[in-house]
């Protein structure tokens, strides 16, 4: 048969998708707060008038939206709102200094910048460096001496649809990687990548359309826009924790029926070890996903049986790398962190950019539709991060090394420039991690290489201890360490630490730990 046929629609972009759901969920919780609930009809009207008043300060298609806010409602509708308008959201890390902070809205040359009353103060300080804020495009929650009203200037806007279209290819997105001295890189995502992103984490991460998702990070953070976009995309609700306390997310699972949740080890270790753990209901809770560092292979199993399975490790990079270990592969290959979501492809190489075969350690490479569009104003960084295989296809460099065992598991050995070159010989902290942590004595550990006149490097174990266990030496937890470790990998020195510097997303910053303790002994 002949004739002119149907013209394909476009894919829908995050806007299409919550005036979908604004129309056919209209009644259905979209996110809870507090005692604050807004309905889909809600969220999408709410969003659209944000939409609507960055368009009338001249935001327009790939302007940056910058967004210093505590979790909340507000910083929800801010950066939902900043997309429908078509612009570039900018969620900015909390945590980070004044300058680094400034450094980054500078960079993103933001024309609007929205914040809560906490943030108020500090960015009052740098609005000297940010000369392209349009006028009125200093908004707070609560308003503020030289400030516009967050609500006031949202609600005066017009209610109708955003006549903006973005682009498949307009930047969504503009996440900074985590940083606390040099600016650090940027992560661009556009709109195709970011809705495909979703796509394929919502199917391997298992959401739906009753999904309860609870965010106890914050919502700057890749890990929180997984749990959003996910159960956006699957016309589910989300709930937000304005931050975190394991007592408070065991009520709110129990409370909410949550089924869904992404957070790092050490949140579901402070949660499955909190007293109070049994005298919660998680029942609801099928799909927990854990994320941003690896998780000991006796963890993951405990926390999958307390869960009836349903536990999910995902091991990525906010670029677009993604590998999980789902619950039915857990026992088998507890020690890996899975297999490319399916869609994608990882390989391992050598140093030369040569594949190596299975079993093999080297860094990880990975392919994928959602991986990043590049680093923002860094094209020599772009580059750098870019391994070209023989076909000429564009893949990822990880800077993480990882072996691929002979069932296909991929398995992380650590960070490239983590590692410890010690007398020649390779040392990889993880390892030696890995052993600490066994230690009933020991809540958190981190080992870096430190100065040694005769080795070059040698180890150091940075140890934070369990509450109430102060009977335990350093020098004793040394030698019950080195006595289960390989001759090279022995620990030089073992010290005990108040706490370990770690960003939202959990991971270790060793270059802090190196900038104090790496002098050496």
């Amino acid at each position: 048969m002949s004739g002119p046929g149907m013209l394909p629609a476009p894919a829908p972009l995050i806007p299409d998708l919550l005036r979908l759901n604004g129309r056919w969920r209209a009644g259905k919780p979209a996110v809870t707060c507090g005692t604050r609930t807004l309905s889909w009809r809600e969220f999408d009207a709410s969003t659209e008038r944000v939409a609507n008043a960055l368009r009338a300060l001249g935001v327009g298609r790939g302007d940056a939206v910058g967004v210093l806010m505590n979790n909340g409602i507000p910083m929800v509708e801010a950066m939902f709102g900043a997309i429908k308008a078509g612009g570039c959201v900018v969620p900015l890390n909390l945590s980070v200094s004044d300058d680094g902070v400034a450094g980054m809205l500078a960079d993103a040359a933001v024309r609007a910048v929205i914040t809560t009353p906490q943030q108020r103060a500090r960015l009052d300080a740098m609005r000297g460096r940010l000369a392209g804020v349009a006028a009125g495009g200093w908004i707070c929650v609560e308003g503020g001496a030289g400030w516009t009203d967050y609500a006031r200037w949202r609600d005066a806007a017009d209610a109708g649809r955003c006549p903006v279209e973005p682009r498949p290819d307009d930047p969504c997105n503009l996440i900074y990687s985590s940083g606390t001295t040099a600016l650090p890189k940027g992560i661009i995502h556009s709109h195709q990548r970011r809705i495909e992103w979703a796509y394929d984490c919502g199917v391997a991460l298992r959401y739906h359309s009753g999904t309860v998702a609870i965010c106890p990070v914050g919502l700057f953070s890749n890990i929180s826009w997984l749990a959003m976009l996910c159960s956006f995309l699957a016309g589910g609700s989300i709930v937000v924790m304005e931050h975190f306390e394991p007592r408070e997310f065991l009520r709110l699972v129990e409370r909410h029926r949550c089924t869904h949740v992404a957070m790092v080890p050490l949140q579901f270790q402070l949660v499955f070890e909190h007293p109070e753990f049994r005298s919660f209901d998680l029942r609801s809770l099928r799909a927990a996903c854990t994320v941003g560092s690896p998780m000991l292979p006796a963890m993951k199993l405990h926390i999958a049986r307390e869960l009836g399975g349903g536990l999910i490790e995902l091991y990525g990079l906010t670029e677009g790398i993604i590998t999980t270990l789902d619950p039915e592969d857990l026992e088998a290959h507890a020690a890996s962190v899975g297999k490319p979501v399916p869609g994608t492809d990882i390989r391992i190489i050598d140093d030369e950019g040569r594949e190596l075969p299975a079993g093999e350690a080297g860094e990880i490479v990975g392919w994928s539709r959602f991986v990043m569009s590049g680093y923002h104003n860094r094209p020599e960084a772009t580059a750098e991060a870019t391994w070209l295989d023989p076909d000429g296809r564009a893949w990822l460099r990880t800077g993480d090394i990882g072996r691929i065992d002979g069932d296909g598991f991929l398995h992380l050995v650590d960070r490239k420039k983590d590692m410890i070159l010690s007398g020649g010989q390779n040392i990889y902290p993880a390892d030696i991690e890995a052993v600490l942590k066994t230690h009933e004595a020991v809540f958190d550990c981190a080992v870096i290489g430190v100065a040694h006149e005769k080795w070059g490097e040698t180890p150091l174990g940075l140890v934070v201890l369990r509450s109430g266990q102060v009977s335990v030496q350093p020098e004793e937890l040394r030698a019950w360490a080195n006595a289960r470790l390989g001759k090279q990998q022995r620990l030089s020195r073992v010290e005990f630490v108040a706490e370990l510097p770690r960003n939202p997303n959990g991971k270790l910053l060793k270059r802090e730990l190196r900038r104090i303790f790496g002098a050496g002994s």
